[in-house]
This record gives structure tokens, C-alpha cells and sequence, in this order.
């Protein structure tokens, strides 16, 4: 706990209002543990309306959850925070696939017998997964659970899986396979042995949980950082909006790229740290659905969105299309932005969206 105190307290001397937009991992939350270590730490500046900015941050869903927010006093913005962080940590145990008793996983056991009603929350999401799953062809998929099984082992093991265990995935694999009833509130898989993982969607969702509980306390100028995952409401007291530093191998040495956001979601998803070498070829962390393999063309994609849930999903999704076609998929969605730095060999191209161009500073 004092070694996170102490990076806290850095940070905080550091930086005001530039947050940092790091890339995340599509393969979930395989450090929920550390959840113990979330105790809130906290610190607050006094602003001329009268605000006080706070600070807290945890450990939960296999990341570091930061909120920022302003109030007017400490009482108010420690109860908001910590309201907000018991509803992530709520939609973590419902939602990993690292936890066999979760609802999850329940039921990926159950559903191919019989429909199961699920919760609000996970028919939520997987809605929301289906939806995406439509306009990106499949690149946004669910159901890739048994191929990012096969694809953690193959990037333990530096070797890629054999032909019969991917053909065999690959079988259990398809978001046409998820039957929702949104009237009974139920969920049916239509082929026994899949596994659904929302890794590519859950943080997202769970950021703009967080902020919606925040506004239910008064809480209407805030920022919900999970991971490569933000939503913000207001803009902070006298600025236009948040400034959110975009790390991105599309920045020249020395030069620095910032967003100026507010009443949105940003995601960044991207291979920068998280990639594996086999037999000379680089491939990312993120699964092609239709492949069962990494991606490899993919550096980094980051995507501003009305909501983080459609900004966490987008980002992945293109992250899996090729690039042009990734940016027609974002030009085609109202107030979707995007930025793809797409890898050749050696070299990187950014493709840029129109309304990305609005948002960007450089410095």
C-alpha cells in the first residue's frame, strides 16, 4: 500500500490535468486479485469556482481504475468514488471469464441446453457486443473464446496452435450463435463448448458505469480511467475539456499528441508492449476472430465514441479489420473518431478519420 501512496503522491506533483492513454490488453482481467490493494487513495486541489479536483485510484479487473473528479467537498467526493468503484468491481465478478462461478461463465456452461436469464448488465453487454459484432462483419466477436484460449497458450509457448485444435475452435466460434431475448431478459448458445469473452468490451462498459454513478451522486465533471479505457463528462473548471495524452508509435520523437475530450469515451488498444515473436513474424495480443490467430498488421488504434462501451468494442474491431476498412467503419458511426497506425514490416501509415482531426493537438 506505501508503495502505491508513493506513486500516487508522484503523480499527482506531476501532472494537472493530462491523464495518459495507455493501450490495454483484449485478454481480460487475469490479475483481479490485486483487488485487495484497492484502498482509496486521494488528494484534491482547490480551484477558483470553488471545486476541489480529487484523485483516487484501485486495482480492479486485472488494471489500474483511476477517477478524477471535482466536488465540493471531500465527504462528497470520497462516498461518489467509492460508490463508483463497488459497481466496477460488481460487473468484474459478473463479467470475467477467469472466474468459473461467475455469471459469465455460468452461462457459457448452461446456455447451449436451454435459454438462461441473465442480469441486466450482461444482457447489456452482450447486446451491446452484437451490435458492434453487425457493423464490423465479425470483426468484434464474443464468442472468440475458444480461440483466445488456444492463442494465450500459443503466445506462452512462443509455438502456434496445431490445425485441428484451431479448426476445432474455430467450430465453436460466431456471434450469430448468441441468441438474446431482450423480453425475457435470457440468453440461448446455439452450439455446445462456446465461451463467450467480453474482455474487448467490459472496461469500457464499466467506465461508463462508474460516471453514471457519479452523475447519480452530483458528480458532473469527472474522468473514469480503466486502463486504455476513459470516459469523461464536464470539462474541468475553465479548460475546454480533458487533456488526454495518446501514446502512440504515430508520435515523432519528441513531439507530444494530446485529445481535449469531454462528455465522451476514448479507447487505445494496440500490440506496443503486448505481442509475441514466432518463427520470425510478430503477431499482436488481439485474436482475428475469423483467423484464430494474432493480428499482424495492427500497431495501434484509438477511438473517441459518444460512450467508452462503443469506444472499447470499436477499438478492437479495427484493430482486426484492415485499416482503410477499419476507418470506413469508423467514418460510418455518428461522433466515432479514430486514429489506425497500421504496421507493414518495419514501417507504420496512420489513417486518420475526419473528425479525429478536431480533437488532436500537437506540441
Amino acid at each position: 500500500m506505501e508503495a502505491c501512496q508513493q506513486e500516487f503522491r508522484r503523480e499527482t506533483q506531476e501532472r494537472d490535468l493530462v491523464v495518459h492513454l495507455w493501450c490495454r490488453s483484449y485478454f481480460g482481467w487475469r490479475w483481479a486479485a490485486l483487488c485487495l490493494l484497492g484502498l482509496a487513495v486521494g488528494a484534491c486541489v482547490a480551484h477558483p469556482t470553488g471545486s476541489q479536483r480529487f484523485e483516487y485510484f484501485r486495482i480492479q479487473m486485472g488494471t489500474r481504475v483511476q477517477i478524477i473528479l471535482y466536488a465540493d467537498s471531500e465527504e462528497l467526493a470520497r462516498q461518489a468514488a467509492t460508490a463508483a468503484f463497488e459497481r466496477i468491481q460488481n460487473l468484474d465478478e459478473i463479467l470475467t471469464d477467469y472466474n468459473p462461478e461467475s455469471e459469465l461463465m455460468r452461462l457459457c456452461r448452461e446456455a447451449s441446453r436451454r435459454p438462461v436469464p441473465v442480469s441486466g448488465d450482461l444482457l447489456s453487454v452482450l447486446d451491446r457486443s452484437l451490435g458492434v459484432s453487425r457493423i464490423t462483419d465479425g470483426a468484434f466477436d464474443v464468442t472468440v473464446g475458444p480461440l483466445v484460449a488456444l492463442w494465450r497458450e500459443a503466445r506462452r509457448t512462443k509455438r502456434l496452435p496445431e490445425r485441428r485444435l484451431l479448426a476445432a475452435a474455430r467450430a465453436r466460434v460466431g456471434y450469430k450463435n448468441v441468441l438474446l431475448d431482450r423480453e425475457t431478459g435470457s440468453v440461448k448458445l446455439r452450439i455446445s463448448g462456446m465461451k463467450l469473452d467480453v474482455g474487448g468490451i467490459a472496461k469500457g462498459y464499466a467506465a461508463d458505469q462508474a460516471l453514471a454513478v457519479l452523475k447519480g451522486h452530483g458528480i458532473l465533471r469527472a474522468l473514469v480511467a480503466a486502463g486504455g479505457d476513459i470516459a469523461v463528462s464536464g470539462a474541468p473548471p475553465g479548460k475546454v475539456g480533458w487533456t488526454i495524452a495518446v501514446q502512440s508509435p504515430a508520435v515523432a520523437p519528441g513531439e507530444k499528441m494530446a485529445l481535449i475530450l469531454h462528455d465522451c469515451g476514448v479507447s487505445t488498444s494496440g500490440d506496443t508492449e503486448q505481442f509475441v515473436e514466432i518463427r520470425g513474424a510478430r503477431y499482436s495480443h488481439i485474436v482475428d476472430p475469423k483467423t484464430g490467430r494474432g493480428v499482424r498488421h495492427s500497431a495501434t488504434v484509438t477511438v473517441i465514441a459518444p460512450d467508452d462501451t462503443s469506444a472499447d468494442a470499436l477499438a478492437t474491431a479495427l484493430s482486426v479489420l484492415p485499416p482503410k476498412q477499419g476507418l470506413k467503419v469508423a467514418e460510418s458511426q455518428p461522433g466515432v473518431a479514430a486514429l489506425i497506425v497500421a504496421r507493414n514490416g518495419d514501417q507504420l501509415r496512420s489513417y486518420v478519420s475526419r473528425r479525429m482531426q478536431s480533437y488532436m493537438s500537437r506540441h
